[in-house]
């Protein structure tokens, strides 16, 4: 049996398939044309934010599983999968506390002007510490937008590290537990510090538009380590040339974003590292590959995301 691996993942994920003779066959690289030539004998697949799409999975007549590394799965065609009878299935909450840390880092970089403060150092310009206005969380307020396995790690560090007081928006999160259950615009009204843990949705593109940072507290931050699509990025840059935003720090963002109008104000960019840490992705890799063993063995993994249409009459 072969497993096509569409992006890399961690080598420990790799033993697990090998050990269950599995061979990974590993693309050179994640482009249509090297995932359609080498699909075709391959019973699973591994991808990461590539996905695969119906075209791949038509390419795929041995196909039996599509194993997402992570917790997104927009990229991969569920109906056609489902069509076959291909689980798609991914890892959730595997990587959370890595993308919670560095959300409180990108926060903290902000808010204290990390990234400016180096480069002007390593420039030799003078004068930083008088240019920009810093900002404590201790004691502050924060708004969690999306109370998942990442947005609950946050608010808790939050709480426990800077004794904020944490606010929910999250309509589909049964439990808050010790935390305020708010509205957006409510919450946004009330925030020194917005974070974004939601998925991309139809209704939750764009949910950070012009109205939505007008409402927010005049020197706020928001920090987005979900989707780029949930922040309108002209919005932003607009909120911040006002100075109505103190800044912003970004782990996901649209093509090019750090050489447009957003390079040139207070954005800490990062480029998707909120799931890269080495454990982070040793637990991923290994989740991932578990469920192509599962799924080649004839269990269908306890997190395939297209049940319900595998299970449609």
């Amino acid at each position: 049996m072969k497993c096509l691996i569409v992006q890399p993942i961690h080598a420990k994920g790799l033993d697990i398939l090998r050990a269950q003779g599995i061979e990974p066959v590993v693309c050179p690289s994640p482009d249509m044309d090297t995932v359609l030539r080498l699909a075709g004998p391959c019973d699973a697949v591994i991808t990461r934010n590539t996905g695969f799409s119906a075209e791949a999975i038509a390419a795929a007549p041995k196909l039996r599983v599509i194993s997402v590394h992570g917790t997104g799965h927009n990229a991969v065609d569920k109906v056609a999968a489902a069509a076959r009878g291909i689980p798609v299935c991914n890892v959730p909450g595997a990587n959370a506390r890595s993308v919670a840390e560095l959300a409180l880092g990108l926060a903290l970089a902000v808010a204290r002007g990390i990234a400016a403060g180096d480069a002007a150092e390593r420039a030799g310009r003078t004068g930083f510490r008088e240019s920009a206005r810093f900002t404590e969380l201790q004691g502050g307020t924060a708004l969690i937008v999306g109370w998942g396995a990442i947005g609950s790690q946050l608010g808790t560090m939050l709480d426990a590290a800077f004794g904020m007081r944490v606010l929910v928006h999250s309509p589909r999160a049964a439990d808050t537990g010790a935390y305020t259950r708010v509205g957006l615009e409510e919450g946004l009204a009330e925030a020194d510090l917005v974070s974004l843990h939601t998925p991309m949705r139809p209704e939750t593109r764009h949910m950070m538009n012009e109205a939505r940072f007008a409402r927010m507290k005049p020197g706020a931050i928001l920090v987005n380590t979900a989707r780029e699509g949930l922040v309108d990025e002209a919005a932003l840059a607009a909120a911040l040339t006002t100075g109505h935003l103190a800044g912003a720090g970004l782990d996901v963002y649209e093509h090019g974003a750090p050489s447009g109008p957003l390079g040139d104000l207070p954005v800490v960019f990062t480029p998707h590292l909120g799931a890269t840490t080495e454990a982070a992705l040793i637990r991923v890799a290994e989740r991932a590959a578990t469920h192509v063993v599962e799924a080649l063995s004839g269990t269908r993994p306890a997190t395939t995301v297209n049940a319900d249409l595998l299970d449609a009459p």
